[in-house]
This record gives structure tokens, sequence and C-alpha cells, in this order.
């Protein structure tokens, strides 16, 4: 596995950086490892797709359809959109 999966790990500096300057972004530990989580599952989904498949029409389409689930996920986890028992509201 390759250390570029942990990139995107340094996107959780925004919001650590946030937290320091204004009131307004309140993240416990727990955000931050549910956060980081989801984000290496996307990496190792992209990193995936793009060692497996040749044909960059299916590889935009898989990527396409991981970030999808990725955002649903993320937006379901802030704001609650589809109302299910582990949503953040």
């Amino acid at each position: 596995m390759s250390k570029r999966i942990f990139y995107p790990l340094f996107l959780l500096l925004i919001p650590l950086v946030g937290m320091t300057i204004t009131d307004k972004v309140n993240w416990s530990p727990f955000d931050f490892i549910i956060m980081g989580s989801l984000l290496i599952f996307l990496s190792i989904g992209i990193n995936f797709v793009n060692n497996r498949l040749k044909n960059l029409k299916n590889r935009v389409l898989y990527i396409g359809i991981l970030v999808l689930i990725f955002m649903l996920v993320w937006v379901e986890l802030a704001v609650g959109v589809f109302g299910t028992p582990f949503a953040g509201s």
C-alpha cells in the first residue's frame, strides 16, 4: 500500500485550524476519527479502481460512484438528510 493513500488526511487540518480561529467549528475527537476513516476508505477505493481498471470511462464512472457515496454518507452524518438513526442531528 502506498503512502499516497494517507494524503487526504491532510484535509483534516482545515477543521483543526478552524477550531483554533473561531468558535463556530466544534469538532470532537470522534468527529476527526470518523471523517479520517471516511477519507481513508475513499482513498483506498480510488486507489483500487485506478490499479484495476484500464478503461478511462469505467475508471471515471466508478470513482464518481465512490465520491457520490462518500458525499451522501458525509451529508447524512453532518445534518441527517435521510433521518437515519446515526445522523448527527
